[in-house]
């Protein structure tokens, strides 16, 4: 580490074997795990809470003040996991008074040109994809992939082993274990590659396909599909983990599927 070309607030607090490349700003209140690697000109505010063994590659910005007018400078952080990649360029804002903190979880890649706005909520091992734009309180489940150039809409839920299309606009949440594409946003099948691939057993994966060809495909409301979901399939917990997000949406689920 060349220190005349690298800041580092003396009350930050660096662990062992945590390699600086050159032009790095590191602002005070911020913690960065051992064996973490930041690339050149990357920018570390005020907040950041970074785990261990993490990659931050050139020209990324952790923990800027989020771009909500509500804000007015209350203590914030942003919380990002351990093995966690941040590719080039990439904004992670702090939260502010709705939930306090962004957090970013364990293994995930966040490609470039991608945004996190300010009290996101990501969980471990998710993908999101060159210039992915994910607005402010949005969540993202566990395993969830979202291709490149997708928008998210303020407040939307993504569920665990979602596949979401290069280019989606997201109004709407989207239940887990599901594939989603088109416009608007549908319903194209469950995610069974990515199901294979995290050793979900056939049976499991028939049950999940079968939910939602009821929830989908029955031409039935929602109540009404759950209330069949609930009679017809045995319980499990990818079944209650389904009823449980469609029942507790806020902004309502995707539509179903379309020709």
């Amino acid at each position: 580490m060349n220190q005349s070309l690298t800041y580092i607030h003396p009350d930050a607090k660096i662990g062992e074997n945590v390699s600086i490349e050159p032009f790095v700003t590191i602002q005070k209140n911020v913690e960065i795990g051992e064996g973490t690697w930041i690339g050149p000109y990357v920018t570390i505010m005020e907040g950041a809470r970074i785990g261990k063994n993490c990659k931050i590659f050139a020209g990324a910005v952790i923990s800027s003040i989020p771009q909500d007018l509500k804000f007015i400078g209350e203590d914030t952080t942003v919380e990002i996991g351990d093995n966690t990649t941040i590719r080039e360029y990439v904004t992670v804002n702090r939260g502010t008074k709705a939930r306090g903190k962004t957090t970013i979880g364990n293994n995930c890649l966040l490609m470039t040109y991608a945004h996190i706005a300010h009290d996101c909520e990501i969980g471990n091992n998710v993908i999101i994809g060159n210039a992915d734009q994910i607005a402010g309180e949005v969540v993202i489940d566990d395993f969830a992939i979202l291709s490149a150039s997708v928008l998210v809409h303020q407040f939307v839920h993504i569920g665990a082993h979602v596949m979401i299309s290069g280019g989606s606009l997201v109004r709407k949440d989207v239940p887990p274990y599901i594939k989603a594409a088109k416009e608007p946003l549908s319903y194209v099948g469950i995610n069974s590659i990515g199901l294979r691939r995290r050793n979900f057993e056939n049976s499991t994966i028939n049950e999940i396909q079968n939910i939602y060809r009821i929830l989908f495909m029955k031409d039935l409301n929602n109540t009404a599909a759950l209330l069949h979901i609930s009679n017809e399939v045995s319980q499990s917990e990818e079944r209650d983990l389904i009823i449980n997000f469609i029942k507790n949406s806020s902004r309502g689920i995707m539509k179903g599927f379309t020709k």
